[in-house]
């Protein structure tokens, strides 16, 4: 079957069949690349097994070199160059996770790299792809945008260029991820992994389905940007509108023909995270299992955790967390975020009348029914209330939303009125 595509700056006829890995090339690969990587744990979540039923095990990629499992295609594809390959350089383009394992893939090798990289990129990721050596240009807010200036970059300057997702080599790399699962957890039925342009779910489902055809593959992708479950459902290739998503390693506008192939070949179902719930996967992660995770990373554990996927239990199920690159400013927001959902961390408006005392008596109330103020603004000069009322505002650590209604209801029992 010959396709037409725009592939590394030029357009060409291929037959998608010679595209299409085999087992062979991802054992081939981890022959390769086995020496250079970590060969990260599959752990057991007692925890979040019995909260959803099934034998969970957390394949923790974010313990991997640069924070990702990146550099596993990165270095395959750098050891499958020529000679003359390698002395031109290499290019990418990434959002961040593939820009580091291409930078430290090339060290290795001893090939000057460019990465471009958009200009809203977390700063963690642009000081970790500088730190192995690597050239990086800021280009456009999106991956697609920084694609498209890689593209214009290697035409002009000669190097080969390392695509994040659509190269055999690459999803050859990534499927060594899928040998170590089968070999780890014995009897394994279910592995559930984030698709961004597909790379990481075409070597791990190659790989898996040649060993267990049985083994059920499930994808997740940001709901705010899913271009591979919108060209799987129509059947074609889509675009999807830019649009902002916590999970940047897998913000995508289209996927392209060999990943598109072998996810339709290869991939059980589809299923999407919002931003919410892969923000929460964070935190719980985070909090339960003690595991750093970014957005993209935590997108098959949202997944799990918030019941997309039916038919697990009493299944074996592996999910990949593919890496844990996350700012730490953003990760602050994330945990605020999530203690607010909780009920660990509210804030209250109370309108007072302007008395002396009256805060030291809301602020009694608080600790007589056992919550922590963490803060208590208070603006007399811009406050919209009544004049002779003002509004004061309380940041509290509480117990739950229970405990709010309780402190709720012994601040309106003083006849004071809150709002949240």
């Amino acid at each position: 079957m010959l396709n037409l595509v725009y592939y590394a700056g030029h357009t060409k006829a291929f037959n998608t069949e010679d595209m299409m890995i085999n087992l062979k090339d991802i054992q081939d690969a981890h022959e390769r690349i086995k020496d250079q990587i970590i060969k990260t744990p599959s752990t057991y979540s007692s925890t979040f097994s019995e909260l959803t039923n099934c034998e969970v095990y957390l394949k923790l990629e974010n313990l991997q070199l640069t924070g990702a499992y990146k550099v596993r295609g990165a270095l395959n594809r750098m050891q499958c160059l020529s000679e003359e390959q390698k002395k031109k350089g290499v290019i990418a383009s990434s959002a961040g996770n593939h820009a580091q394992g291409v930078a430290l893939a090339a060290k290795k090798c001893g090939i000057e790299a460019t990465i471009v990289m958009p200009k809203t990129t977390p700063l963690s990721k642009i000081q970790g792809t500088k730190k192995f050596g690597a050239k990086v240009v800021l280009h456009g807010d999106f991956y697609d945008d920084a694609y498209q200036k890689a593209l214009e970059l290697q035409r002009e300057q000669g190097q080969e260029f390392i695509h994040p997702f659509n190269d055999k080599d690459i999803i050859a790399g990534q499927g060594t991820i899928g040998l170590e699962l089968f070999d780890t957890i014995k009897d394994l039925e279910v592995v559930i992994i984030p698709i961004g342009g597909g790379g990481l779910i075409s070597g791990v489902s190659t790989a898996l389905k040649a060993l267990n055809p049985k083994i059920r593959i499930i994808g997740v992708e940001a709901e705010q940007m899913a271009a591979m479950k919108a060209s799987v459902d129509s059947g074609k290739i889509e675009v999807v509108k830019k649009s902002k998503t916590i999970a940047d390693g897998i913000a995508v506008t289209t996927v392209l023909d060999n990943t598109y192939n072998i996810v339709k070949k290869n991939v059980d179902e589809i299923v999407t995270v919002s931003e919410v719930e892969m923000a929460h996967a964070i935190m719980m992660l985070l909090e339960t299992e003690k595991v750093l995770a970014e957005g993209a990373g935590a997108a098959a554990f949202a997944a799990l955790t918030y019941g997309k996927i039916k038919d697990l239990e009493h299944k074996k199920v592996a999910v990949l967390v593919s890496g844990g690159n996350i700012d730490l400013n953003f990760l602050s927001k994330v945990v605020e975020r999530g203690l607010s959902q909780d009920g660990r961390l509210c804030n209250l408006k109370v309108i007072v009348p302007d008395n002396p005392g009256i805060i030291s008596d809301i602020s009694k109330i608080v600790a007589d029914h056992g919550a922590n103020i963490v803060d208590i603004y208070h603006n007399r000069t811009f406050s919209n209330t009544h004049l002779g009322e003002t509004a004061v505002h309380f940041t509290l650590e509480t117990k739950g939303h229970p405990h709010i209604e309780e402190i709720i209801t012994a601040i309106t029992e003083r006849g004071l009125e809150v709002r949240l």
